[in-house]
C-alpha cells in the first residue's frame, strides 16, 4: 500500500520546477491576449452537480465521468468540459443581461478514458466564450484569437481546420436515420472511418443518392476553394446556409490577416453534441491531439433557462506544452533568479544582499554552504533549478559572482575583513 501511493494514479502526473514554471508563463501569456480581447475572468467549481454534464447537455459519454456523493446523497461529477460550467454560471449570473458576455477561465478538467491510450485524464483548458451574439463577426473574432494565442506562443506551423456541424446534420436529415444509426454513423465519421460508414448507410438502405453526399465527405477537406464544390452538392437549404456561414467568415478573417492558417473540413462533427454552428479545431507537428477545440454551442444556456447563442473555444495546455517541446519552441519564462551561498559567517550579509534584491523584485534564494560541500554542486543545484546566476559570500573575500548560463565569474566588492579594518 505504501509503494502504491508514492506514484499517481493512472492519467495524472506531477508537473514541478522547470517545467511547472514554463507551463505557468505560457498560461500568463496566452491569458493576456484573452485579456487584450476584452475577457473578463470567470471561475466556476472544479465539481457540479451532475446534471451540469447530464447526456443531454452533450458533453462526454457518463462513463467517462469521474461521479461521488455529497454527504445529502447528490450525485456529483467533477468537470469534464468547463464550457457547460460557464453557461450555467453565465444563465444564473447574467440572467437578465442583455449585452453580450465576454468570459475567459484557465482550469482543469477530468475524464475518465475507457481506454487510457497514453492521454491524461486531467488536462489544464485554458479558453474564452463568447455569449449573447450570432454572428460572422463574432465566430471571425474567435478563430482570430486563436491564432493570436498559438503565436503567442512560440508556434508558426499550425492549421485550424473550420466546419460547420449544420452541414453534416443537414445530410443525416436526409438519410433519415434512427437516433442510434446517426449516433454510430456520426462516430464512424468523427474517426474517419468511412468505410465503415458506407456500410452502415447500406444497412440503413439509404438513397443512393443521400449515400453518395456522404461518400463525398472525404474530399471536402482543404483551403477556401472547397467551399464552392460544398455549395454544389448542398443537399438542402440547411447545408447551403451552412456553407454561406463560412464563406462569410473568411472574409472577415482576411481583414485579421489569418487565413494562410485557416483551411476547411466539412466532416467535423465535434466529440460534444451541444456543437450547433461553426466548429473548428487547431493542430500542429508533435501531439496526436487537438491542442486548441471550439465551436458554436447556441442552444445550451437554455439548458440552464437562458436564450442566448453563444461561442467558444479551449486551448489544451498539456497538449500545446508538447509540441512546443517536439518543436524544439523555447518557453521564456520572463523570470531570472538568482543564488546566494553563504559561509555561516556570512549570514547577516547575505540576509542584507537578498532582502535587497528582493525589494527590486528580483527572484533571489538562500543557501547555507555546508562545509563538506563544494561550490560546484550549489551550481549544478542552480542550473537545475533554471536558476542565472549565483552570488557566494564567503568571509575575507570578495563577492564572487557566477553566470549560470554562460560560465562566466566575476569578483566584485571589497571582502568583510577588509570592510571592518577599513571602518576601524
Amino acid at each position: 500500500m505504501k509503494q502504491k501511493i508514492l506514484h499517481t494514479p493512472e492519467g495524472v502526473r506531477d508537473i514541478y520546477r522547470t517545467e511547472c514554471r514554463k507551463k505557468l508563463a505560457l498560461q500568463d501569456k496566452l491569458h493576456q491576449v484573452l485579456h487584450l480581447y476584452g475577457y473578463q475572468d470567470i471561475q466556476t467549481p472544479t465539481f457540479e452537480f451532475f446534471d451540469v454534464f447530464r447526456k443531454e447537455i452533450g458533453t462526454i459519454p457518463v462513463k467517462e465521468l469521474y461521479k461521488f456523493f455529497d454527504r445529502e446523497g447528490n450525485i456529483l461529477a467533477l468537470r469534464p468540459d468547463i464550457t457547460p460550467s460557464v453557461a450555467r454560471a453565465a444563465a444564473t449570473l447574467f440572467e437578465i443581461e442583455e449585452m453580450p458576455l465576454r468570459l475567459c477561465y484557465i482550469g482543469n478538467t477530468f475524464i475518465n478514458h475507457s481506454s487510457y491510450q497514453g492521454r491524461l485524464r486531467e488536462n489544464t483548458q485554458l479558453g474564452a466564450e463568447f455569449i449573447g451574439l450570432d454572428s460572422e463577426d463574432v465566430d471571425a473574432e474567435m478563430l482570430a484569437m486563436v491564432v493570436d494565442c498559438l503565436r503567442q506562443s512560440g508556434l508558426e506551423n499550425f492549421q485550424i481546420s473550420v466546419g460547420n456541424v449544420a452541414f453534416l446534420h443537414s445530410l443525416f436529415r436526409e438519410a433519415s436515420l434512427s437516433q442510434e444509426c446517426e449516433e454510430r454513423l456520426r462516430e464512424l465519421i468523427q474517426n474517419r472511418n468511412y468505410y465503415a460508414a458506407s456500410e452502415l448507410l447500406d444497412e440503413a438502405g439509404v438513397k443512393e443518392e443521400t449515400k453518395e453526399l456522404f461518400r463525398v465527405l472525404p474530399e471536402l477537406v482543404g483551403g477556401v476553394d472547397i467551399l464552392n464544390k460544398a455549395d454544389e452538392i448542398a443537399p438542402n437549404e440547411m447545408a447551403k446556409r451552412a456553407v454561406k456561414r463560412l464563406k462569410k467568415t473568411f472574409e472577415i478573417l482576411k481583414a485579421y490577416t489569418v487565413q494562410k492558417y485557416i483551411t476547411f473540413d466539412f466532416s467535423m462533427c465535434g466529440a460534444y453534441g451541444y456543437y450547433t454552428g461553426v466548429i473548428f479545431r487547431a493542430y500542429t507537428f508533435g501531439t496526436g491531439d487537438a491542442i486548441v477545440k471550439g465551436g458554436r454551442y447556441n442552444h445550451l444556456l437554455e439548458k440552464f433557462g437562458k436564450k442566448s447563442p453563444s461561442i467558444g473555444f479551449a486551448v489544451i495546455i498539456d497538449e500545446l506544452m508538447n509540441a512546443l517541446a517536439r518543436q524544439h519552441v523555447e518557453i521564456s519564462c520572463g523570470e531570472d533568479t538568482t543564488v546566494i551561498v553563504y559561509d555561516d559567517a556570512m549570514r547577516r550579509k547575505a540576509i542584507s544582499l537578498a532582502k535587497e534584491c528582493r525589494s527590486k523584485k528580483n527572484n533571489t534564494e538562500l543557501l547555507r554552504k555546508r562545509p563538506k560541500d563544494s561550490l560546484d554542486v550549489y551550481i549544478q543545484y542552480g542550473k537545475k533549478n533554471g536558476a542565472s546566476s549565483l552570488l557566494y559570500l564567503q568571509e575575507s573575500e570578495p563577492i564572487e559572482m557566477i553566470n549560470l548560463r554562460t560560465g562566466e565569474t566575476k569578483r566584485f566588492g571589497e571582502s568583510e575583513k577588509a570592510e571592518k579594518e577599513k571602518a576601524q
